[in-house]
C-alpha cells in the first residue's frame, strides 16, 4: 500500500490575503535573483549583491526600504485589511493574527516561499514558544516539501533544521548558504544567557 501523501489548499482567500499582507510590507525591494557563492574579500569590504548581503560571517537578507517606505507600505496593508493605521513605525517588527485553525503554520511557511520568489530572501529563524511547537512546525515543514517545491521550482532544495547549540555546523550551512535556509527555534534556546551560539 503506498504511503498517504496529504493534499494541502493552495487558494484559501485568507490564507492568500495574510501571505500578501506580509510580502506587500517589502514593496519597493529590489530583487535578488543570482546565484553566488559565499567569498569575502577583506581588501574591498563586504559584498552586497540586490537583496542579499554578504560578509565574512555568510550571506544574509538586506532590507533596502528605509522606515518611511516601510511605513508607508504598512499603512497600505492595514487599510487593505481594515485595520487602524500606525502614524510611526515603532519597530521592524510585525504580526499577523489569525483565528485558531486556520492554518497559520502553513501560512507563514508558504510566507517564506513567496519572500523568497518575490525578493530573493533566503535567511528564515522560526521562534515559537515551546518545544512541542518546535516539534510540530519542524514535522509540517517535512510534510509540505513536495507541496511547497510543485509551487515554487526555484525553491526546491530548501534546507530546515531545528536549533541546537551542539551542532555548529548547521548554523554555519545557515550563514553561509546562498539556498533558502530555515531555522526552527525557541524563544527558550533565544533568551539562553550561558552558552548561546545563536548570537555568535
Amino acid at each position: 500500500m503506498p504511503p498517504m501523501k496529504l493534499h494541502f489548499e493552495d487558494d484559501l482567500d485568507y490564507q492568500q490575503a495574510a501571505i500578501a499582507s506580509v510580502v506587500d510590507l517589502f514593496k519597493g525591494q529590489e530583487i535578488s535573483r543570482s546565484e553566488f557563492t559565499v567569498t569575502y574579500r577583506p581588501e574591498s569590504g563586504p559584498q552586497a549583491t540586490l537583496g542579499l548581503e554578504e560578509n565574512e560571517l555568510g550571506v544574509g537578507n538586506r532590507l533596502q526600504l528605509i522606515d518611511e517606505e516601510l511605513l508607508e507600505n504598512l499603512s497600505e496593508v492595514q487599510l487593505g485589511n481594515g485595520l487602524a493605521q500606525d502614524k510611526i513605525l515603532q519597530s521592524g517588527d510585525f504580526t499577523v493574527e489569525m483565528e485558531t485553525g486556520t492554518g497559520k503554520t502553513y501560512v507563514y511557511l508558504r510566507t517564506i516561499m513567496e519572500l523568497n520568489q518575490e525578493y530573493g530572501f533566503t535567511k528564515f529563524v522560526i521562534v515559537v514558544p515551546s518545544v512541542a511547537i518546535k516539534e510540530g512546525t519542524y514535522k509540517t515543514l517535512e510534510i509540505t516539501r513536495d507541496h511547497f517545491e510543485n509551487l515554487y521550482p526555484k525553491a526546491k532544495g530548501y534546507e530546515y533544521f531545528l536549533y541546537d547549540s551542539s551542532k555548529l555546523g548547521q548554523v554555519r550551512n545557515f550563514a553561509t548558504s546562498s539556498t533558502i535556509q530555515i531555522m526552527v527555534t525557541t524563544v527558550g534556546a533565544i533568551n539562553k544567557k550561558d552558552i548561546n551560539n545563536l548570537y555568535k
